[in-house]
């Protein structure tokens, strides 16, 4: 199968700002089920610089500097992607780690490298909620498949155009939020009983839902002998050969397509239009 996506950002501001320094998170990561066949981005006002790095998490970017004042900021890209079969199942955990546990523990080999991705916010009722999926389930896939299915069932995802992460205490409470923010109350779930997991965005193709879904944000949580295992609690499902991730990290701030700032008072104003399809 083959997909065509289309991503444009575009703020826009009150009055002319200087735009400072800006970091383009639009780089499809490399994996082994699909394979970009070719690419296009371009930005509005064009930069005096615009290079591609990588970050401290290796996830690569588009790094650019402007000059003069701009009352607009739009950057748009466009992939040819060709994908593949991919099973979100095709994995063995080793060693099997004891079920049900209070706190995780991984071997001793990756438990530093993995810290980072464990500490995380703590919230009361969130570790007995977890506790109790566990206690229902036989065995750590088990628990994953149920988790998700019980966020998908009792927790309505919506659309939300305003930045940033909704607080953890009101996505619990409320039973809403948008897919980073349901995202975020997963990997705080499961970082409460000691799961290492990181926050993915990127795109995500499903032609049965309505628009709005294709700019998405996910979960993956580390196995012993599995690696990083894609979790959607939107739709209560493993991540499976549709979801094209373009920045990952330990905390959603640094996740973002886009990350930058602007000199001056002005308001800013985001509008975002994904479309995918095959081709």
């Amino acid at each position: 199968m083959k997909l065509r996506i289309r991503h444009s950002t575009r703020y826009t501001y009150d009055q002319k700002v200087q735009l400072n320094i800006h970091e383009f998170y639009l780089i499809p990561l490399q994996r082994f089920y699909f394979k970009v066949l070719n690419s296009n981005w371009t930005v509005f006002p064009t930069p005096l610089g615009f290079h591609e790095r990588i970050n401290f998490e290796n996830n690569p970017y588009f790094q650019a500097w402007f000059t003069g004042e701009s009352d607009f900021l739009e950057i748009k890209s466009d992939f040819e992607i060709e994908v593949g079969e991919f099973n979100p199942y095709g994995f063995i955990i080793q060693p099997q780690p004891v079920f049900p546990f209070e706190t995780f523990s991984y071997p001793e080999e990756v438990r530093d490298y993995l810290r980072i991705y464990i500490e995380g916010e703590k919230l009361p009722g969130l570790d007995e909620f977890v506790k109790s999926i566990m206690k229902e389930s036989d065995g750590l896939v088990g628990f994953l498949v149920l988790l998700l299915a019980k966020i998908h069932s009792n927790w309505e995802h919506i659309i939300r155009h305003e930045e940033g992460i909704m607080p953890l205490g009101e996505i619990f409470e409320s039973k809403i939020g948008s897919c980073r923010d349901l995202s975020w109350m997963l990997m705080s779930m499961l970082r409460s009983i000691g799961l290492a997991c990181r926050f993915v965005s990127g795109y995500a193709f499903n032609p049965e839902l309505d628009a709005g879904h294709e700019l998405h944000a996910w979960v993956e949580v580390f196995l012993p002998g599995a690696s990083w295992i894609g979790l959607d609690p939107s739709l209560g499902l493993l991540a499976d050969s549709r979801y094209i991730p373009l920045a990952i990290s330990y905390d959603p701030k640094f996740a973002s397509p886009v990350i930058g700032n602007y000199g001056g008072a002005s308001q800013s104003h985001l509008t975002t239009d994904v479309v995918i399809k095959v081709v």
